[in-house]
């Protein structure tokens, strides 16, 4: 078996709406297509990522709560890369999301911090 790459990152949001906003407002991804499948009473919004990847954003009825914090079992976060982290920073505090201060990576020397989605997942930017 050769696995290419990481086609996508599935996330279910509680509040669809919301995290439409966010992800495609706030974060900056273009939407690819969105589709709502009646017999499921949900959404699935498939989000462009740096033209390379995708996010796959599902809704469904009154999904039940994933713990994130304390660290947990399973997918720990989501990462995104960027160019200058003080400017993203910058932005995303200027939409009102709050973002934990910059940190230095103990084994790259690359600079990172996290905030988190509308569910509390918890995402990261790390600089390039």
């Amino acid at each position: 078996m050769k696995l290419k790459k990481i086609h996508h990152v599935a996330i279910i949001c509680s509040d669809y709406e919301k995290s439409k906003d966010f992800y495609v407002n706030v974060l900056g991804f273009k939407v690819i297509n969105e589709t709502y499948r009646k017999e499921r009473d949900s959404y699935k919004l498939d989000l462009a990522v740096g033209g390379e990847y995708q996010i796959e954003l599902f809704s469904f009825p009154d999904p039940p709560k994933r713990v994130s914090r304390p660290e947990a079992r399973g997918l720990r976060h989501l990462a995104f890369e960027v160019d200058n982290i003080e400017e993203a920073v910058k932005e995303l505090k200027s939409r009102g999301i709050e973002v934990e201060p910059i940190r230095i990576d103990e084994v790259t020397g690359k600079r990172f911090t996290f905030f988190s989605d509308p569910d509390k997942l918890p995402l990261e930017l790390y600089e390039k």
